[in-house]
């Protein structure tokens, strides 16, 4: 289950009610200091905590401006603090109709209201009559009962239509199994109700980790469990490090009485060699900058310390490094970047003990990874990117090296504006400089690595768009026609978010930019909106229905990528090429693929349908196909379809 969006009604400085919408991976929250990031994350938090201690207090998060207000209304008319949608995978979907007899559609969301006296509210609409169905299918009713159960509106209506009847034994008990579900229901409708029963225990949870939560290098026993007792009935006693030592103590498999029953030397040691193993284990899985730290638990009582460490036995967190011949630091001495990354490995991995396998967790990252190094940053990233195969991730952060230039569409811009409050959006054109500076220097750096920015650029969303162009301009200007000029250099940017995201931050620095992207058979609403805010000129956008009919060069009509250029016969042939092996040398014809618009949405409906597997994802991969083309060129093309380029170079070169 994902959520899709999150929308914040009055939380902090969050004034204006506004829809955030989230990433299926990673959301990355981009701003100055104070500019609200964190007020989003615990806002999410206390919807719904995982560890169940974050809740919503009117006093310290309801807006001040209008604080005094809304307090005369608290109590009676609690106010909404967060909707949060969510959208099943299609496995849930399938379990939930199975399992309930419903048939909810593919992709099916529903949302929860958070409000502030820390109740919630669903909003969730499924249709009824398929279980109605399901229970005239199933049941053995006598035939009056089935006739009854047909006139039912709605499930709680069943009982009212078998008021005329003489039920059988079987239809009594059928009878009753449908009023005890309805006596139990809440809602309304019962089947929302039930599905709603069947949702509750799947819908995510929050866990936030933020620098409170950094493990201590000691821990006195003999305080900790006094306050672990006290924590029943004082949650407070427990501090973030406090919490943080307990989860060290879960990591290891241990318990705060096992240190207590333990006499004997030997196989005190022996538990504590095995933690630190484990724990070294864990932390060089990730941690790449020093592969030679090795992590040491160590427990002794020294009276000399300070309160509370004076009294009973205390937990010791040390490291040490074998590049330096063993010698051991405390570990609030190691870097801030280590310190972080090892309390968060430790922590994360106990609450999920904690929680079980089968709740499903979303992670919100406060500036993680704030203290590493550029490249530890980059390191990091990928670590996140693990995390993300199991976990949706929600991080903020204003360093340029915590954001991945090729996926700036996962990037929330958060502004702090005046009389307004915090604003977060995925519109970069109207941010302000300061905001957006960690994306620029993150496009920066790529742009530095790769070095393809030139002072004339087309823009495209892919490799296989950038080989078929310059190949079939290398085939043009070989025919004597016009290709594309050489000083325009083709850009792949990777889909047409990351192309709404180049124009946003290379407009204004006086490069002469084009857009080819593929035309879904309606206007791009993105490019659209930066067209009207000046960003770019509407002459400067282009697609590919523009120049696949001849007959209405310039116009846009049906969906169209770079391929449908070419005709349907040709990519044809080189697509069953491309794959011969995968194919078993049996080729596609074109009367064989399904009606489409686009050529490539025929294939991998064709390649779906006869369940053919070129790839573990679905469909194919595009690019082999281009590949393939550039490596064995035609000698020559059709005039159609050298028409079609020749009009497209034509327009890129008088644009640019």
């Amino acid at each position: 289950m994902f959520l899709i969006s999150a929308k914040i009604k009055s939380f902090k400085s969050i004034n204006t009610p506004q829809t955030v919408f989230i990433d299926d991976e990673v959301t990355v929250l981009v701003g100055m200091n104070e500019a609200g990031k964190t007020v989003f994350l615990k806002a999410l938090e206390k919807s719904n905590d995982a560890q169940g201690l974050a809740k919503f207090d009117p006093v310290h998060d309801y807006p001040k401006k209008g604080y005094t207000d809304y307090l005369k209304q608290h109590a009676k008319n609690p106010a909404k603090a967060t909707v949060l949608t969510y959208r099943l995978t299609g496995d849930e979907v399938s379990d939930l109709n199975a399992e309930l007899h419903t048939e909810i559609p593919a992709e099916f969301t529903f949302s929860i209201t958070h409000l502030y006296d820390n109740t919630s509210q669903v909003s969730i609409n499924v249709d009824e009559q398929p279980v109605l169905k399901a229970l005239l299918a199933e049941s053995a009713l006598s035939t009056d009962a089935k006739t009854a159960l047909k006139k039912a509106q709605s499930f709680r209506s069943i009982p009212e239509s078998f008021v005329d009847i003489s039920p059988t034994e079987e239809d009594k008990q059928f009878l009753e199994k449908i009023k005890s579900r309805i006596t139990k229901a809440t809602r309304d409708s019962v089947v929302e109700y039930e599905v709603w029963e069947w949702l509750e225990s799947r819908t995510p949870q929050f866990l936030y980790f933020s620098d409170y939560n950094i493990l201590p290098s000691k821990i006195n026993l003999t305080d900790l469990a006094a306050r672990v007792r006290q924590a029943v009935n004082d949650p407070e006693q427990l501090t973030s490090q406090h919490r943080s030592a307990l989860a060290l103590l879960r990591k290891a498999g241990i318990s705060i009485d096992d240190f207590s029953e333990l006499n004997d030397y030997e196989t005190q040691n022996a538990i504590l060699g095995s933690v630190s193993m484990n724990l070294t284990e864990n932390i060089l899985e990730f941690w790449k900058q020093n592969e030679n730290i090795w992590v040491k638990v160590d427990i002794k009582s020294n009276s000399g310390d300070v309160a509370p460490y004076n009294n009973g036995s205390n937990i010791y967190l040390r490291t040490m490094d074998r590049r330096h011949l063993g010698v051991e630091t405390p570990f609030d001495q190691r870097s801030r970047g280590f310190i972080w990354f090892f309390s968060f490995l430790v922590w994360f991995d106990s609450v999920k003990e904690q929680i079980g396998s089968k709740r499903e967790i979303i992670l919100l990252l406060d500036e993680p990874g704030l203290a590493l190094h550029a490249l530890a940053q980059a390191d990091f990233l990928h670590y996140i990117d693990d995390l993300a195969q199991k976990h949706q991730v929600i991080y903020t952060t204003h360093s340029p090296f915590m954001v991945h230039s090729r996926r700036l569409h996962q990037v929330r811009m958060v502004e702090d504006k005046p009389k307004v409050g915090t604003i977060i959006s995925d519109n970069l054109s109207g941010s302000d400089p300061r905001t957006i500076f960690p994306l620029q220097a993150a496009l920066g750096w790529t742009i530095a690595q790769n070095l393809f920015i030139s002072p004339c650029n087309l823009l495209v969303e892919g490799a296989s768009d950038l080989i078929y162009l310059k190949t079939i301009s290398s085939l043009l200007e070989k025919a004597g026609k016009i290709g594309l000029r050489e000083d325009i250099t083709i850009v792949p940017v990777g889909g047409l978010d990351n192309v709404v995201t180049f124009l946003a931050l290379l407009s204004a620095n006086d490069l002469k930019i084009a857009v080819l992207h593929d035309y879904k058979g309606s206007p791009e609403q993105k490019l659209e909106d930066m067209v009207k805010a000046k960003i770019v000129h509407p002459k400067f956008v282009l697609n590919a229905s523009q120049f696949r009919n001849l007959d209405q060069l310039g116009k846009e009509g049906q969906a169209s990528d770079t391929e449908d250029l070419f005709e349907t016969v040709f990519y044809l042939d080189y697509f069953n090429r491309t794959f011969s092996k995968q194919l078993s040398d049996v080729a596609i014809k074109e009367s064989e693929l399904p009606k489409r618009d686009r050529i490539i949405q025929r294939l991998e409906s064709y390649l779906k349908d006869k369940k053919i597997e070129l790839r573990p994802s679905g469909g194919f991969n595009h690019y082999a196909v281009a590949s393939y083309f550039a490596s064995n060129p035609p000698d020559s093309l059709d005039e159609n379809t050298l028409k079609r380029f020749e009009e497209l170079f034509k327009k890129v070169n008088a644009v640019i």
